[in-house]
């Protein structure tokens, strides 16, 4: 097997882009593309190329009627509701089909490199679309790049492979495609479908073998709580299912500043679930990685700085939090944005967590949300759902 981290990209990758004042702007992908360039990060990767996604391959996860209806939207923009395209979340655009099925195909080039060992790790920052359904766009996601690349990695063989979404949102299309298969594990970390979009991903949501697993977490829960609930769901259930590989969705829209959602979280705390992600793949799939993007709506100040961690973890050489950003990147960013830069590459946050094998607190509404996953799907898995 390579040790080496491979990071899929291509400029065009870009082009999925729903105009100028949609969340969703690319400009953070690019961004974080020049600080990861200019920290010096992807020299230590591998760096790939990628192709669209074919048909056949998009039909892997997507009715042939949808692709037809999204590649009739991108001759001319024109919408079309029933495919979910013309919405405000999902505005239609000219050339929408070969975008989204380029990103689609960077994932998939992610897991053939891993599948095949030509790299350990691989990362697609561009990637993450986790909310299209097999026949509509959804949540800013018009195909479901990473349930394409699961998808794919099922018809090479695998049997056991496993999801962690650590979202703000819940990562209800690539659960929807893969919930009755008891070959996936889909775990999602996500603010409370009570609160927040898209309404799905309560803890009894749990699949036909208990193979899709949610922990709803409350509004404001912060670094320490939600690394918490992390840790007290995600290594046992991936230590017990024993994938083959580990596939990663790194929205980082759980972050304080973001404009969408509450969960409050520092670039230091992102941080470090990105490094436990990392140790969770060697631990318990040999090492095979394979990491995408996801949300994240704080374009200057969160994503570039979260996802250059994320690639620089994959490399196996992350980044000290207290390393200033580079002067030319500042530039960079003050003449892309017109915005003030963050100046190093930290919140200066420590970000800690009291394990819950300690014993939980049945008033504290995170414990109660980590009860109740545990309590759904851990005997399903043949595990105590006590601490």
């Amino acid at each position: 097997m390579s040790r080496t981290a491979r990071v899929i990209w291509d400029d065009a990758l870009t082009s999925y882009n729903f105009g100028p004042s949609h969340p969703l702007a690319p400009i953070r992908v690019e961004l974080t593309i020049a600080l990861a360039r200019a920290l010096g990060v992807l020299d230590k990767v591998e760096m790939a190329g990628c192709a669209p996604a074919g048909d056949d391959e998009l039909a892997m996860v997507h009715d042939r009627g949808y692709i037809e209806a999204v590649k009739g939207v991108s001759v001319a923009g024109v919408p079309d509701l029933r495919a979910g395209l013309g919405t405000t979340d999902n505005p239609a655009f000219k050339g929408v089909h070969e975008a989204s099925a380029l990103i689609a195909g960077a994932s998939l080039a992610a897991a053939r490199a891993v599948w095949e060992g030509a790299a350990e790790h691989a990362v697609n920052v561009a990637g993450g679309l986790h909310h299209a359904m097999p026949a509509a766009a959804s949540g800013f996601c018009v195909y479901n790049d990473p349930a394409l690349a699961i998808a794919w990695l099922l018809e090479q063989g695998a049997t056991r492979v496993a999801y962690v979404d650590v979202d703000v949102h819940h990562g209800d299309g690539v659960q929807a495609v893969f919930y009755d298969d008891p070959r996936v594990l889909t775990i999602s970390l996500h603010e409370s479908p009570r609160t927040l979009f898209p309404g799905t991903g309560f803890p009894h949501e749990t699949g036909a073998e208990g193979t899709a697993v949610n922990v709803a977490l409350p509004a404001g829960c912060g670094d320490s709580g939600w690394l918490r609930a992390f840790h007290a769901v995600v290594p046992p259930l991936l230590r017990e299912f024993g994938p083959e590989i580990l596939v990663t969705q790194h929205g980082c829209d759980s972050h304080a500043l973001d404009p969408l959602a509450n969960l409050m979280l520092s670039i230091d705390g992102q941080r470090a679930a990105y490094a436990a992600l990392h140790d969770l793949a060697h631990e318990t799939a040999g090492g095979r990685w394979i990491a995408v993007g996801g949300g994240g709506y704080e374009l200057v100040q969160v994503v570039p700085r979260i996802w250059t961690h994320l690639i620089a973890e994959a490399a196996g050489h992350p980044v000290d939090p207290a390393t200033p950003t580079p002067d030319a990147w500042r530039r960079y960013v003050r003449e892309r944005t017109g915005e003030a830069p963050p100046l190093t590459m930290t919140d200066g946050r420590n970000p800690e967590f009291h394990d819950i094998s300690g014993g939980y607190d049945p008033a504290d509404p995170i414990d109660r949300a980590v009860m109740a996953t545990r309590q759904a799907v851990f005997p399903l898995h043949g595990l105590d759902p006590m601490p």
